[in-house]
């Protein structure tokens, strides 16, 4: 028997929570999307593309999914406030990290991110934040609330927890500031083609066990146009998936998330690379980091 609503389509044998040591957790929480809108759907864009994915890893020689990987029912948050919802989704983060779970986390907007980001550091203590993006998302405040999609690595960064940033492109003055006084780490988009070597640098950088937010319009649009604020001169396929080995081979990657997918309608691309990202991912904790 096969369930329709996990990720990749799985047999029962393969996607039961107590013996699955990955869990999907789907948030479709979009509260404060500046231009194009539909983060909401893209936990489901994303699960029901990965349920039309080939699960042979040809580069890995293997299947993945093996070890287990269960799909969570979706979780929104009560509370219409802001900060409290966040609160709501953080101890829903941490009651599966606690339960021993490598929990990746689908939104839905960015701002969702700072949760299980504090649920990490609560259940494995010091953690760095690895962050694949377009934005620097830096903003002390945005559209009248600090917890806006635009501000969430400043929230990371004011708590305290080390960041590295991955293929950023567009930020304000305010934000390159604040990132140059921090002396944040950030390989830029302009210098990934030509100094790909400086990631590992940046690893460095950051304590052992670190985080994964992966915002997708990271990649360039002609690759994934369905986001709410595109940008060209992002990441293509495989050498996104070359940083992402250094990652996984150096860093001991403990949860991550992939946000922003805004699905279009009859162009179903973005889905499906965002879903085999995800499966990427897992390919390479598997190898890596057994």
């Amino acid at each position: 028997m096969r369930y329709p609503d996990n990720y990749a389509l799985l047999p029962q044998e393969a996607c039961g929570y107590e013996d699955s040591p990955t869990v999907v957790l789907p948030v479709p929480f979009e509260r404060t999307v500046s231009y194009g809108k539909g983060t909401a759907g893209g936990p489901e864009a994303i699960i029901l593309a990965s349920q039309y994915m080939e699960l042979w890893d040809e580069e890995l020689g293997n299947e993945p999914f093996r070890p287990g990987i269960a799909t969570l029912p979706s979780f929104e948050p009560k509370s219409s406030e802001i900060a409290a919802a966040l609160d709501e989704i953080e101890a829903e983060a941490r009651r599966h990290l606690e339960a021993g779970k490598f929990l990746i986390t689908l939104g839905g907007e960015h701002s969702l991110t700072l949760a299980p980001v504090r649920a990490s550091r609560a259940v494995f203590g010091e953690i760095g934040v690895v962050q694949f993006d377009a934005h620097a998302d830096l903003r002390a405040d945005y559209q009248g609330t600090p917890f806006s999609h635009a501000c969430v690595m400043r929230r990371i960064v004011e708590e305290g927890i080390p960041t590295a940033a991955v293929g950023l492109r567009s930020l304000s003055t305010p934000e390159a500031q604040f990132a140059a006084e921090r002396r944040l780490p950030v390989l830029w988009a302009y210098q990934m083609e030509r100094e790909p070597g400086r990631f590992a640098g940046l690893l460095e950088e950051l304590p052992e066990k670190v985080y994964l937010t992966f915002d997708i319009d990271y990649f360039d649009p002609s690759l994934v146009p369905a986001t709410g604020t595109p940008e060209p001169g992002g990441g293509f396929w495989y050498p996104t998936l070359e940083l992402l080995k250094v990652l996984f081979a150096r860093k001991q990657v403990v949860a991550m998330d992939v946000v922003e997918l805004a699905p279009q309608e009859g162009s179903p691309a973005s889905d499906f690379v965002a879903a085999k990202l995800i499966y990427k991912c897992l390919g390479y904790r598997r190898e890596y980091q057994r």
